[in-house]
């Protein structure tokens, strides 16, 4: 690994347990070990995968909510030649979680970037749902309401594919209860609590009984749901059809709403690109459409009818 000014550091984004701290690979310590510097979405976390593995590397904080100045002193940190790796508290970066920013700005440099893979929230629910999960998306977290929400659920109710989801315990009954009315009743799901951990347990079930059973008791841990894709045999189970016509409309209010979202904030001082990257992650739409595509702004003639 470098430490040579003259010679092109390299970023590291190093997937780390998401339960038990056993799961670190060989390599993964290999690296956290070696470099000079580990940025981390919560340090006090993160220190406990370093008691475990007796790892000494130096620890700064870097995360969702982290000032634009952070991430200009990691990048000057690699464009002084000196190595750095990314973790975040659980699983691999950027996949619901921080460093988007980070990674894209030492891309944008050309500087080299090495994934060091390992364990996988997303993986470890598709194997345990028992359904047929060979092809399958990813769609995070839902948007909490609004016309963005029924645009995802509209998409994940046609996709003939499994769909994995992350949910907070406190929105699980509701985020299931709203996926068994846009899928069916009778479209089956897994939902996943505590994988890889001491009370780790998969629900399965059809989307209504699971959402049933949400509603009964507090769920507590980190969840992540798969739910069964669109076909015949989710079909024969009584699953929905998705009027076509209904979800492009759903989508095309879910795009305006979106862009509407990064106006507001372009408007606020934020760079029209890094307001299209925040949007897209909480939306699921795709940034390239909500940068390339500003709002247009009214005509007097429309601003006159609107008074």
């Amino acid at each position: 690994m470098s430490d040579d000014p003259t010679q092109r550091a390299t970023l590291f984004v190093v997937a780390t347990p998401i339960g038990n701290l056993g799961d670190v690979s060989l390599r993964a310590l290999d690296v956290l070990r070696s470099v000079p510097l580990v940025a981390a979405e919560d340090t006090r976390l993160t220190r406990r995968l370093w008691a475990r593995h007796a790892i000494k590397t130096r620890l700064v904080s870097y995360h969702a909510h982290s000032a634009p100045a952070r991430a200009a002193e990691l990048v000057a940190h690699l464009e002084a030649g000196h190595d750095l790796a990314l973790v975040t508290d659980a699983g691999t970066p950027l996949v619901s979680d921080p460093g988007e920013g980070l990674v894209a700005a030492w891309a944008d440099r050309g500087g080299r970037i090495v994934p060091i893979p390992g364990p996988s929230a997303v993986l470890a629910a598709l194997v345990a749902s028992a359904l047929p999960v060979a092809r399958w998306g990813f769609e995070g977290f839902l948007p909490r309401r609004g016309a963005e929400r029924r645009a995802r659920l509209a998409r994940v109710a046609a996709d003939d594919r499994a769909t994995v989801l992350f949910e907070a315990p406190s929105r699980l009954a509701s985020t299931l209860a709203d996926l068994a009315s846009a899928c069916g009743p009778g479209r089956r799901g897994a939902a996943c609590r505590e994988l890889t951990k001491r009370h780790e347990e998969t629900w399965r079930g059809s989307l209504a009984e699971l959402a049933e059973r949400a509603s009964a008791a507090p769920v507590r841990g980190e969840i992540t749901v798969v739910v069964e894709g669109s076909g015949d045999g989710a079909t024969a189970r009584g699953a929905s059809a998705v009027d076509p016509d209904e979800a492009a409309v759903v989508a095309n209010e879910a795009m305006e709403a979106a862009r509407g979202r990064v106006d507001e904030l372009v408007g606020r001082g934020t760079p029209r690109t890094a307001a299209a990257r925040q949007v897209a992650a909480e939306s699921g739409l795709p940034r390239r459409a909500l940068f390339a595509h500003p709002r247009r702004a009214p005509s007097q003639e429309e601003e006159e009818d609107r008074s």
